[in-house]
């Protein structure tokens, strides 16, 4: 069993990032990407620089740009190359009215579902 950071135990702060579960990442790293992109287009690398600096950790390549390829096939967000400033072109992602539609609706089930469990793991007693 992992050994809990003292960040855990404190109310009021966050555990560091590398501690986050992946399986939790997985439940919302869609919606974050899409709220990431609400900021306007930009490219991959500075994506998973603002996830991190959000708190959520290293997201590593492996991950996201198979996401992103997804969001795009889904009509979420488009992709558009641009060329480098002195370097390789990049490509660039941009939310949809789609995704911004999406973003919206699955941002308030999160916050929901997000309340519910909150509020059913924090219950000292659950209900037969």
């Amino acid at each position: 069993m992992p050994t809990r950071s003292p960040a855990e135990d404190t109310p009021g702060t966050t555990a560091p990032a590398a501690d986050w579960p992946s399986e939790w990442l997985r439940g919302v790293l869609t919606l974050c990407v899409l709220r990431v992109l609400t900021a306007g287009a930009t490219y991959g690398y500075e994506i998973a620089q603002r996830l991190a600096a959000a708190g959520l950790g290293e997201i590593k390549g492996g991950t996201l740009y198979p996401l992103l390829a997804r969001l795009h096939t889904a009509g979420l967000v488009e992709e558009e190359w641009r060329p480098g400033d002195g370097g390789p072109g990049r490509k660039y992602y941009a939310l949809t009215a789609a995704g911004r539609a999406h973003l919206h609706d699955e941002g308030a089930r999160w916050s929901r579902f997000a309340t519910l469990t909150q509020t059913f793991v924090t219950t000292p007693e659950v209900a037969p």
